[in-house]
């Protein structure tokens, strides 16, 4: 049988890539401001704020996706649950280019430091993510299974 629109794998890769990255966004700014701009950041509290909404809505938005796919009969969750967080880290990464585009970088080894300092931390955020969306689903399916009644 034909999937809904929201099961196919483009449509999770851009929802659960673009909303926890939405939580960043802003936060995104002002770091990559101190780290490759003159400014100092100093709003340790909120970054950890929006760590946190990171990682609740990465989880939160996997488990989601998991219950549509295990609705429609679909057992196959585990790597869409981890690639969740590689859609992150490729939202993260797209962000990375287009910060790069408004700043005036010039010279081949500033071009080659912010590029693959970029892209180890984005595989560092596809780690980390697709690590928490794998256990926050894990956790969810282990939850669900436990508590159906065998009659």
């Amino acid at each position: 049988q034909p999937c809904q629109w929201y099961q196919s794998p483009v449509a999770q890769f851009f929802a659960t890539g673009f909303l926890p990255f939405s939580a960043i966004y802003i936060e995104l700014h002002y770091i990559f401001n101190s780290i490759w701009g003159p400014r100092i950041y100093s709003l340790y509290g909120i970054l950890l704020l929006a760590f946190g909404m990171l990682l609740m809505v990465a989880g939160t938005v996997t488990v989601l996706f998991t219950y549509f796919h295990l609705n429609a009969e679909d057992h196959r969750w585990w790597w869409r649950s981890f690639n969740s967080g590689i859609s992150v880290a490729t939202f993260f990464y797209a962000y990375c280019l287009y910060f790069f585009l408004q700043t005036g970088m010039t010279g081949f080894l500033q071009c080659a430091f912010f590029f693959l300092y970029s892209l180890l931390v984005a595989y560092g955020i596809a780690l980390m993510l697709g690590a928490v969306s794998f256990y926050a689903t894990h956790f969810f399916v282990v939850y669900i299974y436990s508590r159906i009644k065998a009659e």
